[in-house]
């Protein structure tokens, strides 16, 4: 199962910082939510260094951002303190996960595992999902989400 492109947002439940968040909470304003693979990685913490560093655009653009993984709210406690991140992160077993088609077979080394593919979905303020990026590349990627925040105006 995967959230397509016109799909509206699931109603599902992760755990954040300060307890439940329920997804179809930010149904009223654009809201973009990113998964990523593991707290405290290289590329993950650079993804997440640069949502943060790029909040108060999404901020101004009224724009909701939310980073999930499967790793724990006190991980995701730990890995916010070490970088001073601002981006709101959650923790899901893989419900939610699933849901998005993010869990997905991976290749390591040779060996198959599953895993998160890096991916972003792009709601409007309808709750509406307009535009997916799956096996996201971190450099630049941040840009490109404002960017189309942007056009959603």
């Amino acid at each position: 199962m995967s959230v397509e492109e016109g799909a509206d947002l699931p109603d599902l439940e992760l755990t954040g910082a300060d307890g439940p968040i329920r997804l179809r909470s930010f149904v009223g304003k654009p809201f973009v939510l990113y998964f990523y693979p593991k707290d405290d990685t290289g590329g993950c913490t650079k993804e997440a260094q640069e949502f943060s560093a790029a909040l108060p655009d999404f901020a101004k653009a009224g724009v909701a951002v939310l980073g999930v993984s499967k790793d724990t709210a006190a991980k995701h406690a730990k890995f916010t303190a070490k970088y001073d991140l601002t981006v709101p992160l959650a923790s899901d077993e893989q419900e939610v996960i699933e849901a998005f088609g993010a869990w997905v077979p991976k290749v390591l080394y040779g060996r198959d595992y599953m895993g998160i593919d890096r991916s972003t979905w792009l709601f409007d303020a309808s709750g509406k999902l307009v535009r997916t990026w799956r096996k996201v590349k971190v450099p630049g990627h941040v840009e490109q989400v404002l960017a189309a925040v942007k056009e959603l105006s």
